[in-house]
C-alpha cells in the first residue's frame, strides 16, 4: 500500500471528485433529460446549499454553443463535463478532450407510435386482461404523486404485460430520459445474459479476464456468476466506508465517476481482498468489470461497442433510445451514469418478469431471471441476487418473491412474478427523504387491488 496523501491533498482531491460529480449531473440534466438548470441544480445535485447573504460557493457556467457545463467551486477547482450526442455527458479530464471518438446511436426499430405496446407506444387492441379497477388504481397513483416533496417524476405499473397506470410530473413526458444512476446496473446483467445465450461463457465459467489468469493469481477463481452477485472479493472501497481503510483519502466509488480513471481498467486490477465467492458487499468494481466482458465480446464479434446494448437489447425489447454515458475512454459506466423513460424501464422489468422473452422471442437464457433474482449465498442477509435487490428482508411492501432494479435518490423498478407487475418509480434525489413513505403505501393498495382482481365473481 502506498503512502497516504498529506490532508490538505485528500481534501483537494475529494472536492474536486465531488465538483466533477456535480457537472456531470447537471449537465446530464439540461442535454439529455432538458430540464431547466436551477431545478435541476435544487433538486439533483449534490451542491452545497448557499446561506443567505452570501456568495455562492459553487458557480455554474453553461455555454449551450460548446454544449459544456462547468462549475467552479469558490477558491477551488473547476470541472467541466460536455454532452457528447448519443453517449450523453462525460466528465473531461483537466486540460483535454475525451480519449475517444463518440459515435451516433439509432435504433432499427419503426417509429413507436406505429407499434402496440409492449415493442411500441401504441395502445393495444382488444380489452386489457388485467381485471383490475383503474379507478382504484387511479388512487394508487394519487398516492404516489400526492407530496410534491417527494419529487416524483414517472410512474408506471404494469399488470399482465399491459400498462394499467402511469403519470408523469410537469413538464416530464413519456419520452423524457431520466436520472437512472445504478438501475444500469440491471441493464448490465441483461447483456451478460445476452452474451451467456449467445456462447460467450457461462455463469459457471472462471471470467475471462487475461490479467486475473497468471499463475498464483486466487482472481482465477471469479466467476462470471460471482461478479453478478458482487461476491469477487476485489478491495473496493464505498464512500462510508471507514477513512483508515481509504488509501487515498477519496473513495475507489468516487474515482471511478469522476477521476477520469478508465474504469474498466481500474476495476479489474483491483488487488484481492477475500477469497472470490466468501462475502457478498455491494462494490461498483464487479459491475464494471462484467462491463468489460461486454465491450471485449462486442469486438471480438466485429461490432461497435458503443452502438452494442442497442443492438444487441434494446431493439429487440421495444427501446429506441436510452442515453449510456462513458468514462473519458469511451467505456460504459452502467454503474449509474444512465438515463431511460418510465416505459424503457417497464419494458426490461417486462424482459425478466417473463424470464427474457419478449414478443414471443427469446432474448435471455431460459432460467435467467431466476438466477438473478435468487439471493446471492455468499451476502450475510437476503437483499442481493444478480446485479438486482431482492425482497427477502421485507424491505418493500410487496410479496417475497418480488425483485428490483435500483438506483440513487429513489430510482426502482420492481418485478413481481407472482402477481404478474412491474413497477417503475423515478424520482430526482432530493426527494429520496420522503417518497418512500407513500410508495409503500401505493404498493400495499395495488397488491390488494390485483389479488381482489385475481378472484372470481
Amino acid at each position: 500500500m502506498s503512502e497516504p496523501l498529506p490532508v490538505p491533498l485528500v481534501l483537494q482531491r475529494f472536492g474536486d471528485l465531488i465538483l466533477g460529480l456535480n457537472a456531470k449531473v447537471l449537465c446530464s440534466a439540461v442535454f439529455v433529460s432538458d430540464r431547466d438548470l436551477d431545478e435541476a441544480a435544487r433538486n439533483s445535485a449534490f451542491l452545497p446549499r448557499e446561506r443567505p447573504g452570501q456568495a455562492p460557493l459553487v458557480e455554474i457556467r453553461l455555454d449551450r454553443t460548446s454544449r459544456e457545463l462547468s462549475l467552479e467551486l469558490r477558491e477551488g477547482p473547476t470541472r467541466t463535463a460536455r454532452h457528447l450526442g448519443d453517449q450523453g455527458c462525460v466528465v473531461l479530464p483537466a486540460g483535454t478532450d475525451p480519449f475517444f471518438r463518440p459515435v451516433p446511436v439509432e435504433s432499427a426499430l419503426p417509429p413507436a407510435d406505429s407499434l402496440p405496446w409492449p415493442m411500441g407506444d401504441a395502445d393495444p387492441p382488444g380489452p386489457s386482461p388485467s381485471g383490475v379497477d383503474q379507478e382504484r388504481v387511479g388512487e394508487i397513483v394519487d398516492l404516489v404523486f400526492s407530496n410534491p416533496e417527494d419529487l416524483t417524476a414517472a410512474f408506471v405499473i404494469l399488470h399482465r404485460g399491459r400498462i394499467v397506470g402511469e403519470r408523469y410530473a410537469p413538464g416530464i413526458g413519456r419520452d423524457t430520459q431520466l436520472e437512472s444512476w445504478s438501475m444500469g446496473k440491471s441493464i448490465t446483467a441483461a447483456l451478460i445474459g445476452v452474451l451467456i445465450r449467445d456462447g460467450h461463457f457461462s455463469l459457471d465459467d472462471p471470467a475471462p479476464i487475461p490479467e486475473w489468469q497468471t499463475a498464483g493469481d486466487p482472481r482465477a477463481r471469479i466467476r462470471v456468476m460471482d461478479l453478478l452477485q458482487m461476491s469477487s472479493g476485489l478491495r473496493f472501497t464505498l464512500s462510508d466506508d471507514p477513512a483508515d481503510w481509504l488509501e487515498n483519502g477519496y473513495p475507489d466509488h468516487l474515482l471511478v465517476y469522476t477521476g477520469t480513471v478508465d474504469a474498466f481498467r481500474f476495476s479489474i486490477t483491483r488487488p484481492p481482498e477475500f477469497p472470490p465467492q466468501s462475502v457478498g458487499r455491494y462494490r461498483n468494481c464487479d459491475p464494471l468489470a462484467l462491463g468489460y466482458l461486454i465491450r471485449e465480446a462486442a469486438r471480438s464479434r466485429g461490432e461497435e461497442y458503443l452502438r452494442f446494448p442497442q443492438r444487441a437489447l434494446f431493439d429487440r425489447i421495444g427501446i429506441r433510445r436510452q442515453v449510456l454515458e462513458t468514462d473519458p475512454y469511451g467505456n460504459f459506466l452502467l454503474t449509474g451514469f444512465d438515463y431511460g423513460t418510465g416505459r424503457n424501464w417497464a419494458r426490461l422489468g417486462l424482459l425478466f418478469l417473463q424470464d427474457g422473452l419478449f414478443d414471443g422471442k427469446r432474448i435471455l437464457p431460459e432460467g435467467f431471471a431466476d438466477f438473478v433474482r435468487t439471493p446471492a449465498p455468499a451476502w450475510e442477509l437476503p437483499q442481493y441476487g444478480g446485479q438486482f435487490w431482492v425482497n427477502g428482508t421485507g424491505e418493500w411492501n410487496l410479496p417475497p418473491d418480488a425483485y428490483w432494479m435500483s438506483g440513487n435518490g429513489g430510482q426502482h423498478t420492481f418485478i413481481v412474478p407472482s402477481h404478474d407487475l412491474v413497477i417503475v418509480r423515478l424520482g430526482h434525489r432530493r426527494g429520496s427523504a420522503t417518497y418512500r413513505e407513500n410508495l409503500l403505501a401505493a404498493q400495499g393498495k395495488l397488491i390488494a387491488e390485483v389479488e381482489r382482481a385475481g378472484r372470481p365473481g
